[in-house]
């Protein structure tokens, strides 16, 4: 439960400037949205794409959002700097002069198109925004990038606030990469590129762009080479700890620790450096470098090193992003005790600042961590206990985190739109309601939507009990890596500290980042600016959230001195309000409809003619299957999932099947075809 304790190393540090901190909370309002204009949220038709689907209007659900919540949701930036933004908008397609942003190929990678609407003039997708930092402009992603979804029948796009995205960020990375690099390498594209950035008036020569240019496509090749996986991701999924992780692992990497790697026979073998040439190398790392030395840093190791010596040294520092999950919808997030498909996080106090600040450094918030001559107010608040100290500056824009967080409070699921989807049988949903109590209630309690009271306890189960893919939950505690500018010091995981070695688990690594993060003010502004909106962004997250700190429930290992993250290894269940909208299902979405997910997974020497759930199915298409609750799965070209793959199994959750027990140890009967209808149409109410 390492990222459970967030902040807990320093309440009692914090519990002083919170307190000192109390006249300004008298004066401070809640969060004001400018009111919107734009009445269908700016959301843009599509004929037909790709994968065949179409939708001619856009119906909004009644989430207890208006258009003005939305449209803000949708562009607050939160400090994403993927980079410059005069490079997206004229950036074309490799072998093309069809602009990489257009609506066609942004929606190709499944980021719902939208018109130019007064807070979105240059009509950005959902979710891709313009942020600033340090007098430069950047394009980043918000929250709504990931958790805003749509699912298309007859011509209706039903647009669903909070919802999983089915977006492919594994593919346009590498596609955004491929770009960049066509530029570099084409006359014709390049000088096309140089001629639009130059118009647009924020850079002053080519010499400039081209400098930006290589440096922007050194950093997202290098992202997608540390975060390949051996398993796709497809459309809808993403490793996004795993690659949180290994952003936090490439700015934590000091220079002495890059030396000995590179010192490394197992690296190196026989072609290693002498002295004097690693110096060169290294040049930029004898204080802990901004992210422009880095970049110089990775650059010399590229034209030094061979791609055998580069792969060792990636492997040596980073761990595979390979264990892809579904988008987690975000309604009920504020009120939940635990969050993050195992629980890795704790609602309570700061945390959601800490959750939402490891989310921002893991879609490219720009982390300029230095080291510092002696301590500051920061560096004790983040309890630095070291003589060498570091400043955690970055582009996280914990103001609006706190802002976002506060909003979802509002938000609610969705219900099952009758005047679209057709109307529900009530007589089955009845017989259902009963198989629903003796089945499911156990783990997913049920709650009242639109209660301002409500509280979603996290029901967990151990890996090995819920028998469902075990790589998501494996992953968050088993994997390390090398400390670097955190090196010795503490951190607090509810059972006692841990004392950061060479070597150190990562989510522990992550805990100490984003606490020092948060506790480093805004460095884009003045200096007591910056000081009074701090004071007044933590005394606000701390003082407004409800939720305290609790135990987990459910069935888990508990954390020990000897193993004190074993409580990670476990899948939570939470309420199933708004289910039908967030297909596919389970974690890391293996089944493509509810109605799949009642069945059994095949397994070796079960009869040929059962009916089970699919072992390959496609992904990407947005149409919906009212009659098994779910995605279109088939008679298209998407990213297929094949569930023999590493981290996408199929198998477990098999309540109704006869083959998982409940809580209480109990097995119970399998349900009749009859009954999973039932079952289904009950949790279409939800």
């Amino acid at each position: 439960m390492i990222v459970k304790k967030i902040f807990a190393l320093s309440r009692k540090r914090l519990s002083y400037f919170i307190a000192a901190s109390g006249s300004f909370i008298a004066i401070l309002s809640a969060c004001t949205l400018i009111p919107g204009t734009d009445t269908d949220r700016g959301a843009a038709t599509v004929k037909e794409d790709p994968f065949g689907d179409s939708y001619e209007t856009v119906k909004y659900l009644d989430q207890g959002w208006n258009v003005s919540d939305s449209l803000w949701f949708y562009t607050t930036t939160q400090g994403s700097n993927l980079m410059p933004y005069d490079f997206f908008m004229v950036l074309e397609k490799a072998g093309s002069t069809e602009l990489f942003r257009s609506n066609e190929n942004m929606n190709f990678y499944r980021y719902l198109p939208q018109k130019a609407t007064s807070t979105n003039p240059d009509a950005l997708p959902v979710g891709w925004v313009k942020d600033d930092y340090k007098g430069k402009e950047y394009v980043g992603l918000t929250c709504a990038a990931c958790h805003t979804g749509q699912v298309n029948y007859n011509g209706v796009g039903i647009r669903i606030d909070g919802g999983p995205a089915s977006a492919d960020m594994e593919e346009i990375m590498k596609g955004l990469s491929a770009a960049l690099k066509h530029v570099r390498e084409n006359e014709e594209a390049k000088s096309r590129f140089v001629k639009n950035v130059l118009a647009r008036g924020n850079y002053k020569s080519e010499t400039e762009v081209l400098g930006e240019l290589a440096k922007y496509e050194q950093r997202l090749t290098n992202y997608t080479i540390i975060n390949r996986s051996p398993t796709p991701y497809g459309y809808a999924r993403l490793d996004a700890f795993g690659r949180i992780y290994n952003r936090v692992l490439e700015h934590l990497i000091n220079e002495r620790e890059l030396r000995d790697l590179l010192r490394d026979r197992h690296i190196m073998r026989d072609d290693g450096m002498s002295e004097e040439e690693l110096d060169k190398v290294l040049a930029d790392m004898e204080k802990i470098p901004t992210g422009d030395q880095r970049d110089r840093v990775v650059d010399r190791l590229t034209q030094n090193l061979t791609k055998w010596q580069l792969g060792r040294l990636r492997k040596a520092l980073f761990n595979p992003a390979d264990a892809p999950v579904s988008y987690p919808f975000l309604w009920d997030i504020p009120q939940h005790d635990y969050v993050q498909w195992n629980g890795l996080a704790a609602n309570a106090g700061l945390g959601p600042v800490g959750r939402n600040t490891g989310e921002v450094i893991g879609v490219f918030g720009t982390l300029d961590w230095n080291e510092e001559k002696g301590p500051t107010l920061s560096t004790l608040i983040g309890g630095q206990n070291t003589r060498t100290k570091i400043s955690f500056d970055s582009s996280v824009n914990v103001h609006n985190l706190r802002e976002i967080e506060f909003h979802l409070q509002k938000l609610q699921s969705p219900k099952w739109p009758e005047d679209v989807l057709g109307a529900i049988d009530k007589e089955r949903a009845s017989r259902g309601m009963s198989l629903f109590n003796e089945y499911c209630a156990g783990c997913h309690a049920n709650i009242v939507r639109d209660d301002p009271d409500r509280r979603v306890v996290a029901s967990m189960s151990r890996v090995s009990d819920v028998g469902t893919d075990p790589v998501m939950a494996e992953n968050s505690f088993s994997r390390t890596g090398y400390s670097g500018i955190l090196r010795n010091q503490y951190v607090d995981v509810g059972v006692g500290s841990i004392l950061l070695d060479q070597k150190a688990p990562v989510a522990a690594l992550l805990t100490k980042a984003t606490l020092n993060v948060v506790a480093t003010p805004d460095p884009d502004k003045l200096f007591f600016q910056r000081w009074f909106d701090w004071i007044v962004d933590i005394a606000k997250a701390f003082f407004h959230n409800e939720i305290k700190s609790s135990i987990k429930h459910g069935n888990y290992d508990p954390d020990t001195t000897a193993k004190p993250l074993a409580s990670l290894n476990a899948y939570k269940a939470r309420s199933l309000n708004g289910i039908w909208a967030t297909a596919p299902y389970l974690h890391n979405g293996s089944v493509p409809t509810l109605y799949d997910l009642l069945l059994p997974k095949k397994h070796e020497g079960d009869p040929e003619d059962g009916e089970y759930r699919p072992d390959q199915f496609e992904v990407g298409s947005r149409e919906f299957d009212p009659v098994k609750v779910g995605l279109k799965s088939s008679g298209y070209q998407g990213s297929k999932f094949d569930t023999s793959l590493k981290g996408n199994s199929n198998a477990g959750h098999e309540y109704t099947t006869g083959k998982t027990a409940q809580l209480n140890g109990k097995v119970l009967k399998p349900l009749t075809k009859e009954e999973r209808l039932d079952l289904l149409e009950y949790l279409k109410t939800l």
